[in-house]
């Protein structure tokens, strides 16, 4: 059985996207199924791209063309993104020959995934990871309802609907797939899950981060990834003067960086709490565990809109794997992987008193913190692990390509 996966980016690039798809393709060779990766013309764009490059083991067809486009007419430029990838695609897919090409999102992979497996007799799974029109909004890029955003879902959903198969991560996006009118038995869930083996319960502080950043004897919250709008990291910023004036032992720790770095790091400063703020900026990836583990809680603040109602992140399954304890906000993407109470706490989304009283609350009873600890790590390892998750692709491909088996 063969795969060829197209995807937007891939690692070295860091985000949740790159560590999902590493994960998927890494899985799918253990069970001795082969894989092909083939990145879209957006991955390290600006820079100069070799045709093929190894990374972590894994070998990555790249687009070297840089195609056409247009700030002033966007279209052109996404039309130029398709006709570029769709070329490099057509080479790969004739090298490679793969019994199925897996396209995952956004709808420009798609379509080019189309056009090559429609010329080449070969089926097409589209998998939906999130609402890229969306994300659009919550970057301050596009406004929901207008001429892009209608667009990029009408795009999304004629791949939709001309894919063979269709997966998604979420029974969030599923339902909003079932409105537009796609058939469920079409859609095959392949939710988002952990390496269990890499994600373990953290062992002790790390004394020279502590001893870094001022940190010994404090209760540290913290949250560590990329900084977007929609986290709802300012409202974490805003509830430190409540926190503070009732537990004046407690350091916000933010390590990370992104849009929405400048603008925290000047809220500190207005609220005059830099003393009790440490940002770190941007860390390597494999010292991250060092941050983890001088992190009492971790808060997951994300603000109320369609991309985080609809959408599950990764975030929380990683605390719950590591024993970490964790408030999140009650949106339909936290409120699907988190029982409250059991294996982590909610609190209302966008409400900055819930937000200080949830904390406040955990902060006075870390007596329950073990059976939460012992609560997530179970959930995950039962549930959402990749052996797991990519486990429901099997029945998937041997329907698309039985004579791969």
């Amino acid at each position: 059985m063969k795969v060829l996966h197209v995807l937007d980016h891939s690692i070295p690039l860091q985000s949740g996207y790159t560590f999902r798809s590493r994960a998927i393709i890494n899985e799918q060779r253990s069970r001795g199924w082969d894989t092909a990766q083939l990145t879209g013309p957006k991955h390290n764009q600006g820079r100069r791209q070799s045709p093929v490059e190894e990374v972590d083991g894994l070998q990555f067809y790249r687009c070297t063309d840089t195609p056409w486009a247009s700030a002033r007419f966007p279209l052109f430029g996404q039309l130029a993104v398709i006709n570029t990838l769709a070329r490099r695609l057509l080479a790969v897919a004739r090298l490679e020959r793969p019994d199925v090409i897996h396209a995952h999102s956004p709808a420009l992979n798609g379509v080019a995934a189309l056009r090559v497996g429609r010329a080449l007799g070969i089926p097409v799974v589209y998998e939906l990871r999130g609402f890229w029109e969306d994300a659009a909004v919550s970057h301050g890029t596009s406004s929901e309802g207008g001429v892009r955003y209608r667009l990029t879902r009408a795009m999304e959903s004629w791949v939709l609907q001309r894919a063979d198969a269709v997966t998604c991560i979420c029974d969030g996006i599923r339902n909003d797939l079932l409105e537009r009118g796609i058939p469920g038995d079409k859609m095959t869930i392949v939710p988002n899950a952990v390496d269990a083996s890499r994600f373990q319960p953290l062992g002790e502080r790390d004394r020279e981060i502590e001893h870094r950043y001022g940190l010994e004897g404090r209760k540290v919250i913290g949250f560590i990834g990329s900084f977007y709008a929609y986290e709802g990291l300012d409202l974490l910023v805003d509830a430190m003067p409540h926190l503070l004036a009732q537990r004046s032992d407690v350091t916000l720790l933010l390590v990370g960086g992104g849009e929405v770095a400048e603008a925290l790091q000047a809220r500190v400063d207005q609220l005059g709490i830099a003393e009790n703020v440490v940002m770190t900026g941007r860390v390597p990836y494999e010292t991250v565990d060092t941050y983890y583990s001088v992190t009492d809680i971790l808060v997951y603040p994300r603000k109320s809109m369609r991309l985080t109602e609809l959408v599950t992140p990764l975030k929380p399954l990683e605390a719950m794997a590591q024993k970490s304890i964790f408030a999140a906000s009650d949106v339909g993407g936290h409120r699907e992987l988190i029982r409250n109470g059991v294996t982590g706490t909610l609190f209302r989304a966008d409400d900055i008193e819930d937000l200080v009283r949830s904390l406040l609350h955990l902060l006075d009873t870390e007596e329950e913190w073990p059976a939460m600890r012992d609560a997530g790590r179970a959930f995950v390892e039962r549930e959402r692990t990749w052996h797991n998750s990519v486990a429901n692709l099997q029945p998937l491909y041997q329907r698309l390509a039985p004579g791969a088996w």
